[in-house]
């Protein structure tokens, strides 16, 4: 098995903190590494998979290759000339890593977190999820596989994965890992049908990590897009990748290959439960931080008024510096994008470590 790593940009529900010039996964948010390093540092550890670092890929912008570079030495960096969504990256990985079409790959985001005390148990679903499932299950012999992560509440951020509750094998058919013949993919879904599929047995989030042979990806990649003719043709050039790359139409794998494979009858879902998060908000990254309850959070677009109640906190930018500001305060507002956290003062200390982490890595680079 080898590994690609998807390390885009985004991560605007996290601003100040995560900008342009360095998002989210390259930023130490939840403690001394950055959630790249981290998502490596997870896939080498332990005994569970056999990886050493030369089958890791990270495939992001050429601006952050840099970037890469000075977090993960002796890590193999892929470039792509601007991000057009995970369909692309992966049809570049599979064109310009060579490797045998047997083999599998494992597609992982850069930015996600686990529940430490996991991170063994997520690296068996890789290793069984290899043997099990991309080799062959349900009498698909080139499947492609998702890992649906265990929902906690019915969230509307989320995509869902929609298991074949009658095609299912577990424990009790001689599996070690949970898995299901996937009915459909469900896009974020609004609160009233986000709580039908909380309800409904073997649904999963949709957590985008995938397992496939490199044959069956690519297989798949020319059946339902053209990725893979423009892109092979210039991979080799750089000047004809970003050529390739302008004609693109941003779009993920989702959306370009998996809605309609799982439509065919060509995808299997794994489940995994390691107490997964993506990070997307800053709700979610106080919960990550400090527990539980503490706090909400959200993104002050520029130039909106925000008010600080008693126990709210805010975290903004002031001449390039992140400070964090402390409840009850009069009305402010800035020409940059604000973070406001209600009922968050009694984790100020976390906070302002985080900004202390943060601010240290900039003033390092």
């Amino acid at each position: 098995m080898y590994v690609v790593i998807m390390a885009g940009g985004g991560g605007t529900r996290l601003w100040p903190l995560s900008r342009p010039e360095r998002p989210k996964p390259f930023l130490p948010l939840l403690g001394d590494e950055s959630l790249l390093q981290r998502t490596v540092a997870r896939l080498l550890d332990g005994n569970e998979l056999d990886l050493a670092g030369s089958d890791i890929t990270v495939v992001t912008d050429r601006r952050y290759a840099v970037m890469v570079h000075e977090q993960l030495p002796g890590v193999r960096v892929l470039g792509e000339p601007l991000g057009r969504n995970t369909a692309a990256a992966i049809a570049l990985a599979t064109t310009a890593i060579d490797r045998p079409d047997e083999e599998v790959m494992a597609v992982l985001p850069a930015d996600h977190h686990m529940d430490p005390e996991r991170e063994g148990m997520f690296r068996g679903v890789l290793a069984d999820a290899e043997r099990e499932l991309a080799e062959g299950a349900f009498d698909i012999e080139d499947p492609l596989v998702t890992l649906g992560v265990q929902m906690t509440r019915p969230a509307t951020e989320y995509g869902y994965l929609v298991p074949d509750e009658s095609r299912r094998q577990g424990p009790e058919t001689g599996h070690r890992l949970v898995a299901y013949r996937l009915s459909a993919f469900e896009e974020k879904p609004p609160l009233g049908r986000a709580q039908e599929l909380y309800a409904k047995y073997g649904v999963a989030w949709n957590a985008g990590m995938f397992l496939w042979r490199r044959r069956a990806i690519r297989a798949a990649l020319e059946r339902y897009t053209g990725l893979l003719t423009l892109i092979a043709t210039a991979v080799h050039s750089p000047a004809a990748l970003e050529s390739a790359y302008d004609r693109l139409t941003p779009i993920s794998i989702d959306h370009a290959v998996m809605e309609g494979a799982a439509s065919d009858g060509r995808v299997v879902m794994g489940a995994l439960d390691v107490g997964w998060s993506d990070l997307g908000n800053w709700t979610a990254l106080l919960e990550a931080i400090a527990g539980p309850g503490s706090g909400i959070g959200r993104v002050v677009p520029p130039g909106e008024a925000l008010e600080l109640d008693g126990d709210d906190l805010a975290v903004r930018s002031i001449d390039g510096k992140l400070v964090l500001e402390h409840g009850p305060g009069g009305t402010m507002a800035s020409d940059l994008p604000m973070a406001h956290l209600a009922h968050a003062r009694a984790r100020a200390g976390a906070i302002e470590a985080l900004l202390d982490r943060v601010q240290a890595q900039e003033t390092q680079a």
